[in-house]
């Protein structure tokens, strides 16, 4: 016999009063970058001085990854980005340890 099936108030399917799983999202993938500062065993400030030094290497609205894995640039490097108006994309953990600390050049 087949079972009722309904829509509730926020459009979900109901099959005999349970609410059918909203398929997994992906996890967001880091944006394509165009340039990669490997920063990793540099302690602070040589990551952000390498990223002032090479930001204007890319085009405009390009994505910088600096792999750091001073804990120090973790929070140095998006602070960086907010006082020089680029944008902080994201930090991504790397397996080996680190980060890939992706930023936008907005000038």
């Amino acid at each position: 016999m087949p079972r009722a099936a309904a829509l509730d108030g926020r459009g979900e399917i109901v099959m005999a009063g349970r609410h059918r799983q909203p398929a997994p999202e992906e996890a967001p993938r880091p944006p394509e970058v165009a340039l990669t500062i490997d920063a990793l065993g540099r302690k602070c400030p040589i990551p952000i001085i390498m990223l002032a030094e090479q930001i204007n290497s890319v085009p405009l609205n390009a994505t910088i990854a600096v792999l750091a894995d001073d804990p120090a640039a973790f929070t140095d490097v998006p602070a960086w980005c907010r006082l020089k108006s680029h944008h902080h994309m994201g930090s991504y953990e790397l397996p080996q340890g680190g980060w890939a600390i992706h930023v936008r050049r907005n000038y």
